[in-house]
């Protein structure tokens, strides 16, 4: 994921949440218990547009080596935007392809971000006031819409940078692995194939009873991972 700039709690009462899980589901209650408090952290400083835009750039890559990237592309735009400010989307539409390309992205990520730029400025990514009003489904229906973002880095946007207390990204590996050792047969020991993993159906039937908290519950099974590390019980859940 990309970095988390200035971070704050949820918008939503975490005991409200744990307790509700706890109470609906045993077995996530006794992962709950294993894991500890809820240390959730949203993302309070980025817009739609820069998030989407580390989003892309992150994308596929090892944290450093896009971290590094990203840097690169913001410093590049220093003269007009000054030191540490991230470029508009009529700066990203306006500068030349070399410029981003020469600041290590690819030909496609630099395709994904000019259209982000485009997509900003004609209202298909809407600003943040206006997404804060918007149910989850029309705000991944509207960002999708960009090339690049696909419906996992909008879910993850949701839970990490709008705080929506009720999304499930049934795709995503560390949930998928996690729900696996949680409810499956999965031990922390086993070599992991695709046969060990659950389907979409399958995760979306249990967490019928976790709703409207499936993203606490989605946090817990990222936790159920680390937990399954051979040195977690020396270190606290991250």
């Amino acid at each position: 994921m990309p970095r988390m700039t200035a971070t704050r709690k949820p918008p939503y009462r975490a005991d409200e949440a744990i307790a509700a899980l706890s109470a609906a589901d045993p077995k996530l209650a006794r992962l709950i218990e294993r894991a500890g408090p809820l240390r959730l952290r949203i993302s309070g400083s980025l817009s739609p547009f820069e998030a989407l835009a580390e989003s892309i750039i992150y994308q596929q890559l090892h944290g450093k080596a896009a971290a590094a990237i990203h840097a690169r592309m913001v410093e590049g735009f220093v003269e007009v935007c000054g030191i540490g400010v991230h470029p508009s989307p009529e700066h990203l539409l306006e500068c030349p392809t070399q410029q981003l390309r020469s600041a290590g992205l690819s030909a496609n990520k630099t395709l994904a971000l000019r259209d982000l730029a485009a997509k900003t400025l004609d209202g298909t990514v809407p600003p943040l006031a206006k997404i804060r009003r918007m149910s989850d489904e029309a705000i991944i229906e509207h960002l999708t819409q960009v090339r690049g973002i696909g419906r996992w880095t909008v879910e993850m946007m949701l839970i990490f940078r709008l705080g929506r207390p009720d999304v499930f990204p049934t795709s995503d590996y560390g949930v998928r692995k996690g729900f696996a050792l949680t409810f499956g047969k999965l031990k922390p020991t086993d070599k992991i194939t695709p046969a060990d993993l659950p389907k979409p159906a399958e995760m979306e039937k249990r967490a019928k009873k976790w709703h409207p908290w499936c993203s606490v519950a989605s946090w817990y099974l990222w936790r159920a991972c680390d937990l399954a590390k051979p040195d977690a019980a020396a270190k606290q859940p991250i």
